[in-house]
């Protein structure tokens, strides 16, 4: 399985970053919206929607909202509020992971309940991730950098959590992850974002900030990774999908993006970056 995921990363690691660094905003913003919508459909099938025509439809819905949200995009307090409320939201997920069973029946209100998270999880991260793209100066290398921690979190969470990994962090929801392999994700996002951010020309106390903020974008990452797991307890499932050979769906590889990205836009808005 090591093998699978690292040769599926390997290759799709380059068309990322390319698309990320080199394509425009206005570009990498439809980009990312179906690559959003993609999960959005995974998501739905977690929450218990079955019907692939009233999955269509909400992905429909989802699509006109990314339209508006754009057209909407220079009133910067409509964004602002956005990502303000999704920081807040993932706030809210950590009660909501402390009592794992909440929503777990397969009812027709926790389904809707499931749904409307999902919207707490995706629209946020979108005007997040374009915040970022879309600032000066070297928008394009902060998103990078911003998608940069947490593959770096996910691969020091990988290695610590495999050889020192012993107390796990929340057996009940996802057994695989330990309190080492937070450490791990600490430590190693801390040194990308110190190197990164030094290379930005980041050379003040605002670099200590940066460190600071990378703490707080893997730690919400690693809630964004454990909301996902959840919401697959509930739905009896593995994977949300089988899209990437050793890494599940869509939904799988972009858990941890959807809470680290408004995290990191509202951390280095305050840091004046």
């Amino acid at each position: 399985m090591l093998r699978q995921r690292v040769i599926t990363a390997l290759l799709l690691a380059p068309f990322a970053i390319l698309l990320i660094l080199l394509v425009p905003t206005s570009v990498f913003a439809w980009l990312l919206a179906a690559a959003f919508l993609a999960a959005t459909w995974e998501w739905s099938r977690l929450a218990g929607l079955n019907s692939h025509a009233t999955r269509g439809v909400l992905l429909a819905g989802a699509a006109v909202l990314f339209v508006v949200l754009w057209w909407l995009r220079a009133s910067t307090w409509v964004w602002h509020t956005l990502i303000v409320a999704g920081v807040a939201w993932w706030l809210l997920v950590c009660v909501w992971l402390r009592h794992f069973a909440f929503a777990a029946a397969p009812t027709s209100e926790n389904r809707n309940l499931k749904l409307l998270a999902g919207a707490f999880v995706v629209f946020p991260a979108w005007v997040a991730g374009l915040s970022i793209h879309g600032s000066e100066p070297h928008g394009h290398v902060w998103a990078f950098l911003a998608i940069l921690l947490v593959w770096a979190a996910d691969t020091g969470a990988y290695f610590a959590g495999r050889f020192f990994g012993k107390r796990k962090l929340a057996p009940q929801i996802s057994p695989g992850k330990t309190w080492a392999g937070v450490y791990g994700a600490f430590a190693t996002s801390a040194v990308v974002v110190m190197v990164g951010g030094w290379l930005l020309g980041v050379r003040d106390v605002r670099l200590l900030g940066l460190a600071v903020l990378s703490v707080l974008t893997v730690a919400s990452s690693i809630i964004g990774d454990l909301l996902e797991s959840l919401m697959k307890r509930h739905a009896n499932v593995k994977d949300s999908g089988a899209l990437f050979p050793g890494h599940g769906g869509l939904l799988d590889r972009l858990d941890s993006v959807f809470a680290a990205m408004p995290v990191f836009a509202l951390g280095k808005w305050l840091l004046g970056l």
